[in-house]
């Protein structure tokens, strides 16, 4: 479906059963957050916020909300983005199979970014308070823009669109030390494609220019998160996903998209820097105050009758859950190519993306010898080493040729992984790395550590989900319940320190080698066993969120010989909250009753939309 803004896919949705409407007025000072997330949470449609106190803008959120949401928004299109994507990471599929990739030159083509021709639809001007303030989480720095498309070029006389970058990096719009109306702050890194434009301009006399769009086609703020094969613009992209091309303009030496619902422009200061956040985070917890880019505001644009496209962020899954689907979809293919030898992918979403991935990888038979982790551990390698999948915190890789395994049957991987997996040799360790900046489980901020747990072989073990007779617990441990088969999860005393820590461990892991638990290979020390129990989501989240794999993994009858360390017996992970780590992102209980109230009001219930 070819949208021509983002009103006009707001209406298709509504059309089609995908929209509620929200009538009465609503505060954007958390109360619009607690509504997307209960809807969300309850499966529910696109929300269209028809009164914003404090602003004359209408809002909109939840438009990805669900997997079949998100494949109706792009139903014409995936087909053919899926071949041009393809096509793009490697030529020669065109010669292996030319009839399937016939259109996709065509695709691309006809989805070139396009100057408009009768002007900009951004005419209208506004100021920065006048915008939505939408805040999340009760401990937010302030409003924050959660869906912007960020436009940056590097500096050069011939500016042209191809050399652009767009990305979803966070805007700061209120709060800390921004003066209103004239500033705002942007949470980027440098080795982001927005920081290596702000390198160069460093070293060049031009102003930073930057443009951030909010809206337009659903595509648009999809294109600022995707992931895209070199050489492929962004805007390209947002043209063929959706099915029409991107149209822009400039307004004084700065682009506009003539598409966007509203348009910050301004200039980013190359030497300054103000504390930026707090801001609850896609991992479930807030990333702390940080210095960080400032932009200068010059104009703030807006078409007629906009709408502002916002989502709320926390701990998964969350609307920008299906992002990922979506990105899973169209490159489903790419896995091979980008990492040989690799099957399969899955960035666990549940566990905040990056803490955790699992992988399928493949060993050549090798008669004669023993089965072993050899090739897939170069392949783990090779996974650590690129892109956003150097971010993985926990690497499980496992051996096709075992038996059927998928890493997207979360359950069943980890069966089939424990199962196999030898402690004494099978653990390799990267440590003093750099980790996601917005995971704080590390030693400092993005530093900490790496694991790799790969897996190949005969089955050695068969996996129980009970304990051995007369098991007990050393004193402070208590409840042991079991996640899955083969993993326990205790509650353990409040961590205090790394050196208790430690001598927490070696009370568990001594108390512990009086037992057989060869069928429980893995066991967590939580805060509440009970909570880690409950559900797979909850195990991961727990589990691999909080836990540092240098400073967190212990074992029973552990060792270290020629600098690697292994155990022969269960593998502890303590996966307690500790004292360096971020809060977690906790719902206001007045902002709760106020939702309360107004549900009754619009007379909605949960799953009755």
């Amino acid at each position: 479906m070819a949208y021509r803004s983002l009103r006009a896919c707001v209406n298709d949705l509504e059309k089609n059963g995908y929209l509620l409407r929200i009538k009465s007025e609503v505060d954007p000072d958390l109360e619009m957050a607690e509504i997307h997330r209960r809807i969300h949470e309850s499966g529910g449609p696109a929300i269209l916020f028809e009164k914003v106190n404090g602003s004359p803008f209408q809002a909109v959120s939840n438009i990805y909300g669900t997997k079949e949401q998100t494949e109706f928004l792009f139903r014409k299109t995936i087909p053919y983005v899926q071949k041009v994507i393809e096509l793009k990471a490697d030529p020669a599929n065109f010669f292996k199979n030319p009839l399937r990739y016939l259109s996709a030159p065509f695709t691309a083509l006809n989805a070139l970014p396009k100057r408009s021709r009768f002007g900009n639809a951004c005419t209208y001007e506004t100021t920065i308070d006048q915008l939505p303030q939408v805040k999340s989480w009760k401990d937010d720095g302030g409003a924050f823009v959660t869906l912007p498309q960020v436009f940056t070029l590097p500096p050069g006389k011939k500016k042209n669109v191809m050399q652009s970058n767009m990305g979803m990096y966070r805007i700061q719009l209120s709060g800390n030390e921004y003066i209103q109306n004239e500033e705002i702050g942007l949470h980027y890194q440098l080795h982001r494609g927005i920081g290596v434009h702000h390198t160069a301009y460093n070293e060049s006399d031009e102003p930073f220019r930057c443009s951030v769009f909010v809206g337009g086609p659903p595509s648009h703020a999809f294109c600022a998160i995707m992931p895209l094969p070199e050489g492929l613009s962004e805007w390209t992209f947002a043209g063929m996903l959706g099915g029409r091309r991107v149209r822009y303009n400039r307004w004084n030496e700065h682009f506009i998209s003539s598409d966007a619902d509203f348009c910050i422009v301004g200039t980013i200061q190359k030497n300054k820097k103000k504390p930026e956040g707090p801001f609850g985070d896609h991992l479930g917890y807030y990333s702390l105050q940080h210095d960080f880019p400032v932009m200068k505001v010059e104009k703030v644009f807006h078409r007629k009758d906009p709408l502002w496209h916002f989502t709320v962020v926390g701990r998964p899954p969350q609307e920008d859950s299906n992002f990922g689907y979506l990105i899973s979809k169209l490159v489903k293919l790419l896995a091979p190519q980008e990492f040989p030898g690799v099957k399969e992918i899955n960035a666990v979403d549940a566990a905040g993306v990056h803490p955790l991935l699992l992988a399928v990888g493949s060993e050549r038979y090798m008669p004669f010898r023993e089965r072993k982790p050899e090739e897939i551990l170069t392949q783990a390698n090779r996974i650590l080493g690129s892109g956003q999948t150097s971010l993985a915190k926990f690497l499980i890789i496992a051996a096709t040729g075992d038996g059927e395994i998928s890493c997207h049957d979360i359950p069943h991987f980890f069966n089939h992984v424990l199962e196999r997996i030898d402690w004494r040799r099978d653990l390799h360790f990267h440590t003093r790395t750099t980790i996601d900046t917005l995971d704080y489980s590390g030693s400092g901020w993005n530093e900490g550590s790496k694991v790799i747990m790969a897996c190949c072989g005969d089955k050695i073990r068969d996996l129980t989900g009970s304990l051995p007779d007369n098991f007990d617990l050393p004193t402070g441990y208590s409840q042991p319940h079991f996640c899955q088969k083969g993993v326990l999860a205790i509650t353990a005393p409040k961590f205090e320190n790394e050196t208790t820590a430690a001598q927490d461990a070696a009370t568990i892991a001594n108390h512990l080698e009086r037992y057989n638990l060869d069928g429980i290979p893995l066991i967590i020390l939580t805060d509440e066993s009970e909570f880690a129990a409950k559900n797979l989501n909850n195990f991961v989240w727990t589990t691999f969120t909080r836990a540092n794999p240098s400073h967190d993994l212990y074992g029973v009858k552990s060792w270290t010989k020629h600098k690697h360390w292994g155990c022969d017996g269960s593998l502890i992970i303590d996966a307690r909250v500790k004292p360096h780590h971020a809060p977690p992102l906790i719902q206001d209980e007045q902002v709760n009753a106020n939702v309360d109230a107004l549900f009754l009001k619009e007379g909605i219930m949960n799953g009755g939309w």
